[in-house]
């Protein structure tokens, strides 16, 4: 089975080993090859994601909204490949990496701002976005996936990372992550989902679109 990856993000070779990569400037440390830099799994539940073959549906180019950015390790590879990248971090001391990967990125635009409330960046973000990638670690992960559904178009992607522990750290993850899906199935049609845990541990990937 060859491997569905977007355009813009091939397998290079890091120290004898085959990884993925994108074509950027680096901004955590991660290996280069020439203009290649790897794209490390561990760090990057998209990534994991990609590693482990799920269907993302990205082909590269795509208007993304990104809602949990942090300090752009994974949001910065996104806006390698992807065409505008919208990336939403709540917390400011990240956000100032986040605008230092962006610096030369020009498709990349941080904002500080809540994925829970939108309403606070839907003035900035343009409707009908092919993509929203959600990483964030709070409590109501799929009422902020639905929450922020306005942005996605008809045909869009949802790509979300659940961590179980954001939601409660008392109960099995997979008790967690089928709260999640029932309630993400209010808006969403889930297309795929697979335990991310080679990577992250108490982690599920998504992809879904909207119903």
């Amino acid at each position: 089975m060859s491997e569905q990856l977007p355009a813009g993000v091939e397998r290079h070779a890091f120290d004898g080993t085959d990884r993925l990569a994108t074509r950027g400037e680096p901004v955590y440390g991660e290996p280069t090859d020439g203009e290649w830099r790897a794209w490390n799994p561990h760090r990057s539940k998209l990534g994991a994601m990609l590693e482990v073959g799920m269907d993302t549906g990205l082909e590269g180019g795509e208007t993304v909204l990104y809602l949990g950015a942090a300090s752009g390790t994974t949001v910065s590879h996104v806006a390698d490949f992807a065409g505008p990248t919208y990336a939403v971090e709540f917390a400011a001391r990240p956000v100032r990496d986040l605008l230092s990967a962006a610096e030369s990125r020009p498709r990349l635009f941080p904002l500080l701002k809540d994925a829970r409330k939108p309403a606070t960046y839907a003035h900035v973000v343009e409707s009908d976005v092919d993509v929203i990638v959600q990483d964030v670690a709070t409590r109501g992960q799929a009422r902020v996936a639905l929450e922020n559904r306005r942005f996605l178009a008809d045909e869009g992607r949802l790509l979300l990372a659940v961590k179980a522990r954001s939601e409660d750290v008392t109960r099995e993850p997979a008790a967690v992550f089928e709260d999640v899906r029932e309630e993400l199935s209010e808006g969403y049609e889930v297309l795929e989902a697979r335990g991310l845990e080679s990577y992250h541990a108490d982690h599920l990937g998504i992809v879904a679109r909207p119903r």
